[in-house]
């Protein structure tokens, strides 16, 4: 009577163990999900990072910008961690370097392609 239970309950009354796979085997899709995640999402993240810090570390005065707010305005005076707009005439403002989004020609193409 017990050995029937003990087979029922695993095998634990002799004979022999269930088929074990590859360790390995378990951790290959893991190893496919990080791999597409990475070419589909973390790359194209860090190549816009990049472009986006080399295009703030090559801004001068004169340079019509637009910030993440979407204020447009004229680069009057650059400091190390911020820079002073001209929005208007006699009107400026000091921001924050990383709050540059991009060049202002590169929004007004987009903008005249749009029309």
């Amino acid at each position: 009577m017990f050995d029937s239970i003990a087979l029922a309950l695993g095998g634990l009354g002799g004979g022999g163990g269930g088929a074990q796979g590859n360790p390995l085997g378990a951790f290959v899709p893991l190893i496919l999900m990080f791999a597409i995640f990475y070419f589909l999402l973390i790359r194209p993240q860090q190549k816009k990072a990049k472009l986006h810090k080399e295009m703030i570390g090559n801004l001068k005065i004169g340079d019509r910008i637009v910030t993440n707010g979407g204020i447009y305005g004229n680069i009057v005076r650059m400091k190390d961690t911020t820079i002073v707009l001209e929005i208007a005439e006699k009107v400026q403002i000091e921001m924050l370097r990383n709050t540059v989004a991009d060049k202002a020609d590169a929004f007004e193409k987009l903008e005249k392609k749009d029309k």
